[in-house]
């Protein structure tokens, strides 16, 4: 059946081709690598059923271009790395956006090659399976992480908007955010360990969820007070600490709304709103502060 279509295919639909053929030898090797890298007996498994169905679409579509294609090795690094730091659930879940845009080219060559059909049932069901990494301890605690960023970007563009004004001196600035950002880090953090332990069902270890969000807390607080250190002039320097929020807003946003499938819109717009609002308060109060009591530069 394939070879009386082959006749019909022009040079950009055998380009086509070999491009599929690269994706699928390409996510291949990644599922591969994501199967050694996952601990989870059930995730590996998965994986390793997902790997061999690419490697069995490469040679499908190695028996009609008649070519070996390699790998997009950089792209293997990419996702494999990514899978360390952010963890198995977030790095399949990108992987499948972007075979959804495979299963949309796909269909324009049902028409020629009908076994093609067995291959986007293939990839429908890898988006179900993958929905089935449950047991990836990064998003086990990405609640723990959140709380720790959303409370940080609140608390300390507000703080440092008030201070700013308030104090207008980059260096004491830049010392009393960290101070505070410090110690209300290890605040968040033990308030996250007790509200744990306090809950009897919960599945999650106390310990390593107060590290989650005491460490997500402090990262933030030191990029957001970073412009302080190199800059002296205070106003650019709240003009870059609010880019910086902005930033890993953005950045977070996308994660959350890529490993657990809600709205990226929705989720930035929420902690842009609450962030920079309460920024701009503790600016008001700031200013009002510094009128009051008759502080100058």
């Amino acid at each position: 059946m394939i070879n009386s279509k082959l006749a019909d295919m022009n040079h950009d639909d055998l380009v086509k081709i070999k491009n599929f053929q690269r994706s699928e030898i390409t996510e291949y090797y990644v599922y591969k690598n994501l199967s050694r890298l996952s601990k989870n007996p059930e995730n590996k498994k998965i994986l390793k059923t997902i790997a061999d169905d690419e490697y069995r679409h490469y040679n499908f579509w190695k028996k009609i271009s008649k070519q070996d294609v390699p790998a997009d090795r950089l792209k293997v690094f990419f996702y494999s790395s990514l899978a360390r730091i952010l963890g198995l659930m977030f790095t399949t879940k990108l992987m499948e956006l972007g075979e959804e845009n495979a299963q949309v080219a796909y269909r324009d060559f049902s028409a020629k090659i009908p076994r093609i059909e067995k291959i986007i049932t293939d990839e429908d069901r890898h988006e179900l399976d993958t929905l089935n990494l449950i047991n990836d301890r990064f998003l086990k605690y990405v609640g723990s992480i959140v709380l720790g960023l959303n409370d940080a970007l609140v608390e300390l563009t507000g703080a440092l908007a008030g201070l700013t004004f308030a104090l207008a001196d980059s260096a004491l600035i830049a010392l009393v955010g960290f101070i505070t950002g410090v110690a209300a880090s290890l605040s968040m953090a033990a308030s996250e360990y007790l509200s744990i332990k306090s809950e009897e069902k919960n599945d999650k270890d106390a310990l390593r969820a107060s590290l989650y969000t005491g460490t997500a807390y402090l990262i933030v607080v030191l990029l957001l007070i970073s412009p302080y250190l190199i800059l002296s002039r205070v106003y650019f320097s709240l003009v870059m600490t609010l880019m910086i929020a902005v930033l890993i807003i953005v950045f977070f946003s996308f994660y959350v709304s890529v490993a657990q499938q809600i709205s990226f819109k929705k989720h930035f717009t929420q902690m842009l709103v609450i962030s920079m609002g309460v920024a701009a308060v503790s600016f008001a109060i700031g200013i009002i502060l510094r009128k009051s009591l008759g502080i100058e530069t």
